[in-house]
């Protein structure tokens, strides 16, 4: 389908895109890569009568260090995440990430911002977010807010989102030198949204897990922060008990629905199997 009528803006600042938000309301919507809104748009299942397009806005884009904490732009794109030596360096899970989204082609245009902003709960990059206990930066008339990713989201679609904000940046601190990481990721094709996935970051104290996030994608209407998961797993040898009672923790705060990639009850479970590979994999790389 084609969609409706709508009035095209490219401001060239923050502060320029705030401004026609904040005059038109719920009737503006901000355009990042494009991938969720426009076939929204085309389906006519969105319809903005003004459509504000940030690919004008050059400090949108970058990634950046200051301290213990990288701040990469909305605007950042999945294949810039990928390409980032100071991500390679500091958080290689974005880009473990980053590479199981989509494709090539997509991942060219599509960004960090518009992946995390429209509370789509397919998107890969909100759980690992709420793993790597991320903020937003929030820009809206009145100046910057900053919202935990933890707390970001409300339900599909439904975010802390003011209509007359901009997801400016992401903020995450820098896990500890020598953590292990890993994201799972169960999917029917390439470029198809997760049946399930799940982020784990993780440290190692000799044998002994010393902090553990957990958080999973695609099997409840927001990705999922499996604080009791991590609890139980934290202070362990990872035994195979322990292993067990997490991935228990893990899928009883999963909420899928049955769809094209299976019922409810495969999409629990294959949470869990997610959870423990990805668990695996995260000890594996914290111990060598």
């Amino acid at each position: 389908m084609i969609p409706g009528e709508f009035t095209y803006h490219r401001p060239s600042s923050v502060a320029e895109a705030v401004a026609i938000l904040a005059n038109h309301g719920d009737e503006a919507r901000p355009l990042s890569g494009g991938h969720s809104l426009i076939p929204m748009m085309k389906l006519r299942m969105a319809a903005p009568e003004h459509l504000v397009d940030l690919g004008g806005i050059p400090t949108l884009k970058g990634i950046s260090e200051d301290g213990d904490t990288i701040s990469i732009g909305a605007m950042t794109t999945q294949h810039d995440l990928i390409d980032s030596g100071l991500l390679s360096a500091k958080l290689p899970i974005i880009a473990e990430t980053s590479r199981l989204i989509a494709d090539p082609q997509i991942r060219y245009v599509g960004t960090l911002g518009g992946n995390v902003a429209n509370g789509d709960p397919g998107n890969d990059m909100p759980a690992l977010m709420q793993c790597l206990d991320a903020s937003y930066v929030l820009t809206g008339p009145d100046g910057e807010r900053q919202v935990a990713a933890r707390a970001f989201y409300e339900a599909a679609y439904f975010t802390a989102l003011a209509p007359e904000e901009i997801l400016t940046s992401v903020r995450i601190p820098v896990p500890a030198a020598g953590h292990g990481y890993a994201y799972e990721k169960l999917k029917r094709k390439v470029g198809d949204y997760a049946t399930a996935a799940a982020a784990i970051v993780l440290t190692m104290n000799g044998g002994t897990v010393g902090t553990c996030s957990v958080a999973l994608t695609n099997v409840a209407d927001t990705p999922l922060f499996a604080s009791e998961a991590g609890q139980i797993l934290t202070g362990s040898t990872l035994d195979a008990e322990t292993v067990k009672r997490a991935v228990a923790a893990a899928e009883a705060i999963t909420q899928p629905a049955s769809d094209g990639r299976g019922p409810a009850e495969y999409r629990t479970k294959m949470a869990g199997i997610m959870v423990e590979r990805a668990l695996a994999r995260a000890a594996e790389r914290a111990r060598s």
